[in-house]
């Protein structure tokens, strides 16, 4: 069952898609050559924390972090730790803050320092396809009309749509129905209805699409050892469009 939030429940959910946004906006100015992933674990919950919300993230089915840090070949799930960053690297970073019992949640993928011009592509291309998603979200829409625009963005520059691992419903649960791919059929799949909050989140690689999982059960990694990227915002579903609530207007 998909569920629609009221104005109450938006309001608690836009304040934690504040407090996701302002994290990531102290990730953008931390991450550099040098830093580990623990420092910016650390970073991260002590500013979650320090607006009256908890990480989503930490002891989630026992994941030990408050952000994901996922290096390169990382996708999804990378434990915060003793790794340091490296110039040239891309990092992304998945934060979630809940807030008075309501969930925020986004990604963002980093440079650390100057990076190569395939890195700079898949970057660019990854959020392009996040907002070429987003620019369909209002009433009526079906679902898999965005998943396709998604895909689209992404295979036509040549990079590959990560199947196994999707957007998602969100609210007082990190992850609720609908499930939502980044591929599909366009004119399928639920319409989309006012007061549905949605996690959109492109994952993409620059090579095959074929990834696995370490054996510390958390970290995935492409198959082949190619760079991935990983962009997503929280949005709410308006009367006539969408409402991102994990950007900051300034």
């Amino acid at each position: 069952m998909i569920i629609c939030k009221s104005e109450v429940e938006l309001g608690f959910m836009k304040e934690a898609g504040r407090i996701v946004a302002e994290t990531h906006r102290l990730m953008a100015k931390s991450v550099q050559p040098g830093i580990t992933t623990r420092e910016l674990d650390a970073i991260a919950e002590n500013y979650i924390r320090s607006q009256n919300a908890t990480p989503s993230f930490k002891g989630y089915n026992g994941f030990p972090g408050s952000i994901c840090a996922s290096v390169n070949e990382e996708l999804v799930h990378g434990i915060p730790g003793d790794r340091k960053l490296n110039e040239g690297d891309i990092i992304s970073i998945d934060i979630g803050a809940q807030y008075r019992g309501y969930h925020g949640d986004s990604a963002w993928t980093y440079p650390v320092g100057a990076i190569s011009d395939t890195a700079k592509k898949l970057l660019e291309v990854t959020e392009q396809s996040l907002y070429a998603g987003l620019a369909l979200v209002k009433p009526d829409v079906r679902l898999y009309t965005i998943s396709y625009a998604i895909q689209r963005c992404i295979e036509d520059a040549g990079f590959s749509v990560v199947r196994e691992y999707v957007g998602h419903g969100i609210g007082e649960n990190l992850h609720e129905e609908p499930q939502i791919p980044n591929y599909g059929t366009p004119d399928r799949g639920p319409r989309l209805k006012p007061g549905m909050v949605l996690a959109i989140e492109p994952m993409v690689i620059a090579g095959e699409r074929y990834v696995k999982t370490l054996q510390d059960n958390w970290t995935v990694v492409t198959l082949n050892g190619d760079i991935c990227a990983h962009f997503e915002h929280t949005v709410a579903v308006t009367a006539d469009g969408l409402e991102i609530l994990t950007r900051l207007d300034s």
